[in-house]
């Protein structure tokens, strides 16, 4: 369950302050984590697992929306 602890960790982290190519990074991050959480969803169908995504989902969304500015 290292892919787990890794998604808590990607949470933890401080998001103030954040350069561009930082925003890239993450998103590019979140979006690989919750791939991957996917793959382990469809075989154990764990609750935990998927709020864990839809954490990382609000976090990816949330800083592609910074990156995208106002519309």
């Amino acid at each position: 369950m290292d892919l787990i602890e890794r998604a808590l960790e990607f949470e933890q982290r401080k998001m103030r302050s954040l350069s561009r190519s930082d925003r890239v990074l993450i998103s590019r991050e979140a979006k690989s984590l919750i791939l991957d959480l996917n793959q382990i969803y469809k075989r154990e169908k764990d609750q935990r697992i998927m709020d864990i995504m839809k954490r990382l989902t609000a976090i990816k969304r949330k800083v592609e929306k910074r990156l995208k500015g106002k519309l």
